[in-house]
């Protein structure tokens, strides 16, 4: 693990494996140099339990990230559960993942996250108190991040098109939406809200034709939605999907997007900057569940408190652009050198 690409001085990684329930699950605590680390639960797939590895060891980094940009006293973590297709979850797994969760003591904090639902996590609540994002701690609706995260993204859309393209409202732009779960589905609500003229796109046929009836948006393939022509293309569904073969093909000048990982290595940041392409970093615009979810947990919060935070979103993000136009650097890279110095100064 220690020579795996995506390790990045971890403080733990611990695997589980409870054989009555068939729960196989990661959870990697990348740092607690600001606090607990927390993260969501990822419930997926995978095809070996190198790409579980990978996944999680990717992910609990840019929570840390995440966090600390966000401006919150946690660290960085991540859960993935391998699911095989044929034996999904179950209330007895949950009770398992969350004696997992327990038996670290507080080093991790879960929540839920792709595959996984509030219902899922009042599951894993009843074998552990380190569980964020419940209705009863929820200091407004029912605990559910994906409302704050899309309000987030939006925030950051308006952001990015009003330092690329020079123009104060959405109305009348082109958005593809790549992803049409908790997320994506919230941020074509606002978009189209907006007046926006929405690309949309999701594996499941009927979720997109769900959303092209109420939000008069074109139904595109998921494989093809990103290479589209779009004054912005917001990624809400998987990562590692901009590579050195997929960003040719693109036909934007603006990536905003909720999906983490976006960048499949870190010199893609790169490739985007030199093609012309405003990334906005995926940790940085999609840090809205986790501000809502992470104050909850923490106690003192209000609606208010919390929406205000989500507001301070497109700041942050403003001040990124700015640095990486006044020294022509890749966002990715100027976002990735704040977040690192954030977590030394917090060592």
């Amino acid at each position: 693990m220690f020579d795996h690409p995506s390790f990045d001085q971890h403080e733990r990684v611990v695997y589980a494996h409870d054989a009555a329930t068939g729960l196989r699950a990661i959870v990697a605590i990348h740092s607690t140099a600001r606090g607990p680390a927390a993260g969501g639960c990822r419930f997926w797939h995978y095809n070996s339990t190198h790409d579980a590895l990978a996944d999680a060891l990717r992910l609990s980094r840019g929570m840390s990230y995440k966090n600390a940009m966000a401006g919150l006293p946690l660290g960085g973590g991540k859960a993935v559960v391998m699911v095989d297709p044929s034996q999904p979850k179950t209330p007895l797994m949950l009770e398992a993942f969350g004696r997992f969760v327990d038996s670290l003591h507080g080093l991790y904090i879960t929540a839920e996250d792709v595959g996984a639902s509030v219902a899922d996590m009042e599951i894993v609540a009843t074998r552990t108190r380190y569980v964020s994002g419940l209705p009863r701690t929820a200091v407004s609706s029912d605990g559910n991040p994906s409302p704050k995260t899309a309000l987030g993204v939006y925030l950051g859309i308006k952001a990015a098109v009003k330092y690329k393209l020079n123009k104060d409202e959405l109305r009348g732009l082109t958005v593809s939406v790549q992803g049409l779960g908790g997320v994506g589905f919230e941020l074509c609500k606002l978009l189209a809200a907006d007046g926006v003229r929405l690309r949309v796109a999701d594996v499941r046929e009927a979720v997109a034709q769900k959303a092209s009836h109420q939000f008069d948006a074109a139904v595109s393939a998921p494989d093809k939605i990103l290479f589209e022509r779009a004054d912005v293309v917001a990624p809400c569904a998987l990562g590692a999907i901009f590579d050195a073969n997929t960003i040719p093909k693109l036909q934007t000048t603006i990536i905003a997007g909720a999906a983490n990982n976006q960048l499949a290595t870190a010199e893609d940041g790169a490739r985007l900057h030199a093609a012309g392409v405003l990334y906005a970093p995926d940790y940085v615009i999609n840090a809205g569940g986790i501000i809502s979810v992470g104050r909850e947990y923490l106690g003192g919060a209000t609606a208010e408190s919390i929406t205000a935070e989500i507001h301070r979103i497109p700041v942050r993000l403003t001040e990124i652009f700015a640095r990486s136009s006044a020294t022509n650097r890749p966002t990715s890279d100027l976002a990735d050198e704040m977040a690192r110095q954030l977590l030394t100064e917090a060592r």
